[in-house]
């Protein structure tokens, strides 16, 4: 007997999104299976952050579905739908810190506020989620303010991680570091999603970034997916679209659209 396919971990079909007159996803359709790594490309304004944004609840879709291991969260009522999507642990392109709070209750907020894991239990798992991504104890005890932008990204991703999530999503996970530390980061990255066993998808424009941390990589152009193959194919993708992006060229069938 032939074995059946996999069911993707997120599919998605025909999904919109518009702001009054601008469309920003035209039917977007993509699968990412299980266990592996999305990168999604594209130029600024794209819709790759409405993407995310969709799939997390945080913006409305037009139009289409959003499928989670074969159950579609748009046709679920909110709390079903919240309860899938707290499956999610997000890593925001800011880092997205409480100023606020110490840095050991940014890492274990979402523990915290589900009120039921004990605050002296959700630091000690602070703890140990700091330690994965390589910062010490004592870095709990600090103010957001106080670190450098590579420890907060760090930070950031203890607390993306700290609830145990099997989907992982990143926003750009390297902007603003130097070459050195956004090679770091993605390290962490790769490390951190091959021990949950996590599904991620991540956007970036950082082909560097890409190819280290996916598996498969997908382009986003005028609303829609153009391409989408091996993350490692990106820089000799033999799609005219995909191959100005990653390589940066003025000329080609991507043109700056004017502002109105």
């Amino acid at each position: 007997m032939s074995e059946q396919p996999t069911l993707p971990k997120i599919r998605i079909r025909g999904l919109c999104k518009a702001f009054g007159e601008k469309v920003v996803l035209d039917g977007i359709d993509l699968d990412v299976a299980p266990g592996t790594s999305m990168v999604v490309i594209g130029g600024s304004g794209s819709g790759k952050s409405v993407l995310l944004k969709c799939v997390l609840g945080l913006l409305q879709a037009d139009a289409g579905s959003i499928e989670i291991d074969g159950e579609d969260v748009l046709r679920m009522d909110r709390q079903e739908a919240e309860k899938q999507r707290a499956r999610i642990g997000m890593l925001f392109q800011n880092g997205a810190l409480f100023d606020s709070l110490p840095v050991w209750e940014n890492v274990a907020f979402g523990l915290l506020a589900q009120r039921v894991t004990p605050r002296r239990e959700a630091r000690a798992r602070a703890e140990a989620e700091l330690a994965l991504v390589g910062l010490a104890p004592t870095v709990g005890e600090l103010w957001p303010s106080e670190l450098s932008g590579g420890m907060q990204k760090r930070v950031a991703l203890a607390r993306a991680m700290a609830s145990r999530p099997d989907i992982l999503f990143f926003d750009e996970p390297t902007t603003g570091l130097d070459p050195i530390m956004g090679a770091v980061i993605d390290g962490i990255i790769v490390d951190c999603v091959k021990r949950l066993g996590s599904t991620a998808v991540a956007i970036t424009h950082d082909m560097a970034s890409a190819r280290r941390i996916g598996d498969r990589a997908a382009m986003i152009n005028k609303g829609r997916i153009v391409w989408e193959g091996p993350a490692t194919a990106l820089m000799d993708s033999g799609n005219e679209v995909v191959d100005q992006f990653t390589h940066g060229r003025r000329e080609g069938p991507i043109q700056m659209e004017l502002r109105r």
